[in-house]
């Protein structure tokens, strides 16, 4: 806590330290008007982003005097904050921008800057005995419309702490983490610490920060100490010590085009696999479907370096408001858009990516969807060409078809672990550790991470590895465009149907008595693992790390309690709807006395 205790010192000014002259703009600051109000975090006037009022002293380089004595006490404006309400698992997630109601805004300059400064202390406790000179940490941001704003505030926080800011701008999460591995001091690197400003495929009020070392991914216990941290130094924010951060930041930032960096070491990818053929992937027609989000880059600098045909690709630019779809490779919508994309231009593959690229998916030239089991299919099959008989990870949630296939069609092992991309890495991490071998963890929701890359939730990456199965199949004189793809699926059972309800805990309800919805959930399982027991037309799942899974009736189903929510997500798999229903009746009848559960979802398709 010493480091920490001499950030906060940092960013408090000295009560008997005088200041007379500051930057401010033309416009008096210290009028009535001037304060800071989050509520005004991000403004719009005619489709222009305009400044939030707690920028208004810094944008003109004139200085001018202050009719008031500047305050060296608490800041009045600053609303308290539960900051450890804003951690989400492994990243940190709020409310950036006003504007949906119901939602006000958590993720303030303030607060975002207290967070940084945070992050910085821990840094500095983690990399003390190589701290020879000035620790680096780059920031880089998607195409949310609050992520500008953002990254002042961000990059204010580290420059107080003393550590030196590299902004890369628009960036994807993937590229932030290679950052702390490249070695070139042309771009500065490697960094000590990345920090990416995203919030996934949420809405685009919401934004976040995910944070990475060279030795990967911050965890929950990191983030939480991150949080504790930041409440203690955003309580000692005074307006001296915020306006001296923007001043050290001006200072201190330097700004570099670092994915120019990391594409180019995707493209290397490719040809290597290709021989080092310069453009493997001459005369292939491959569509990127971007979202608006980060990931547009991948047509221009990826696809086209390597021959690639890019035209009827689509919603390449960075819009923050998403106006054409969700970006999330799980979304029906956005998989729609690329597979009509594919089918209009008549392309042999498309690509889509998720807001910060750390996911993706595909579709064949004849549109059919490789994301969710048939993705994992997809990766599992390619890597286990290169490493025979390893382990797959997956989360809870993919099918006992997909088992069947890993291990009984490829020879591999399926190793299903709990929900949450950072749970199912940590796993296949800790399963090499042991002595199991494994080179591949990857969610249905897109999330997949290779041993080959420093274990990292990369979606360009896992699309390099598609690439690359095109690529060296051509070297070798096959042809087929994405058929070479879709005959590595071939044999995985699907179901017939696959639903995803959400069974919501209300936390008012008497039932609770008091209790938490976590308590509430944990007794809905244990009922419902007790009628399975005493159910002959039901198994039980033999392996099974999270929730409650049993076969039968031709299919499954999973009730498991949500990571962060007072939910109890219901998955259910079968052959058929009528099928699929009697798993639902066998849930339904089994959790029916849990009044506190609003099963309506459930009940409504079961009565369909």
């Amino acid at each position: 806590m010493a480091v920490c205790k001499k950030i906060v010192e940092n960013v408090i000014v000295a009560k008997n330290r005088e200041l007379t002259t500051n930057q401010y703009n033309q416009r008096d600051c210290c009028s009535a008007a001037a304060p800071y109000n989050h509520r005004n975090f991000l403004s719009f006037h005619g489709g222009k982003k305009l400044l939030p009022k707690y920028h208004c002293c810094f944008v003109s380089r004139r200085n001018i005097y202050c009719n008031a004595a500047p305050s060296t006490t608490a800041v009045p404006y600053l609303e308290k904050v539960d900051f450890m309400k804003l951690q989400n698992g492994s990243d940190i997630r709020g409310v950036a921008v006003d504007g949906v109601e119901g939602e006000p805004v958590t993720l303030t300059e303030p607060v975002t800057e207290a967070i940084a400064a945070a992050f910085s202390a821990w840094l500095l406790e983690m990399k003390r005995a190589d701290a020879s000179k000035p620790l680096r940490v780059s920031v880089g941001h998607d195409s949310r419309i609050s992520a500008q704003v953002l990254q002042d505030a961000v990059s204010q926080g580290i420059a107080v702490a003393g550590l030196d800011v590299v902004q890369y701008g628009l960036a994807s999460t993937p590229a932030m983490f290679n950052s702390t591995l490249t070695e070139d001091e042309a771009f500065l690197c490697p960094v000590d610490g990345a920090i990416m400003i995203t919030a996934s495929h949420l809405p685009y009020n919401r934004n976040g920060f995910k944070f990475f070392t060279n030795a990967g991914g911050l965890g929950k216990a990191d983030i939480k100490i991150i949080l504790e941290r930041a409440a203690d130094i955003y309580k000692s924010f005074t307006d001296q010590g915020l306006m001296k951060s923007k001043q050290k930041a001006s200072e201190s930032i330097k700004r570099v085009d670092y994915m120019t960096v990391y594409t180019s070491d995707l493209v290397k990818a490719v040809r290597k696999a290709a021989e080092n053929i310069e453009k493997p992937l001459e005369g292939f027609h491959i569509v990127v479907d971007a979202g608006n989000g980060a990931g547009g880059f991948f047509a221009e600098k990826v696809l086209q370096p390597l021959g690639a045909i890019t035209s009827g690709s689509q919603f390449l630019e960075p819009d923050g408001m998403f106006p054409n779809h969700i970006p999330n490779p799980e979304d029906k919508t956005a998989m729609k858009a690329i597979t009509q994309a594919v089918l209009e231009n008549k392309a042999d593959l498309g690509i889509i990516f998720d807001t910060d690229v750390d996911r993706s998916a595909a579709v064949d030239s004849i549109g059919r969807e490789f994301n969710r089991n048939r993705l994992i299919a997809l990766m599992s099959a390619i890597v286990l060409e290169e490493h025979p008989g390893t382990t797959i990870v997956t989360d809870s949630v993919t099918s006992d078809g997909l088992t069947t296939f890993i291990e009984k069609k490829l020879g591999g092992k399926h190793h299903r672990f709990k929900r949450g991309y950072k749970n199912v890495i940590d796993e296949a991490v800790r399963l090499n550790s042991v002595g199991e071998e494994s080179h591949l963890a990857i969610e249905t929701s897109g999330h997949g991470a290779l041993r080959e890359n420093h274990w990292l939730d990369d979606g360009a990456y896992l699309m390099v590895k598609v690439l690359n199965k095109l690529a060296s199949a051509r070297a070798s004189g096959i042809a087929g465009g994405s058929k070479v793809l879709t005959d590595l699926v071939e044999g995985l059972q699907e179901p017939g149907v696959a639903v995803e309800l959400r069974l919501k805990i209300d936390q008012n309800h008497p039932d609770l008595k008091g209790g938490s919805f976590r308590e509430y959930g944990e007794a809905v399982l244990q009922l419902l693992e007790n009628h399975i027991e005493s159910d002959p037309k039901l198994q039980k799942a033999p392996v099974n790390y999270e929730g409650v899974r049993a076969s039968g009736f031709d299919g499954w189903f999973l009730l498991r309690l949500s990571l962060h929510d007072p939910v109890l997500p219901l998955n259910i798999e079968a052959a058929s709807h009528e099928d699929a229903v009697k798993l639902g009746l066998a849930v339904s009848s089994a959790v029916k006395e849990f009044h506190a559960l609003d099963t309506s979802a459930l009940d409504k398709f079961i009565q369909t």
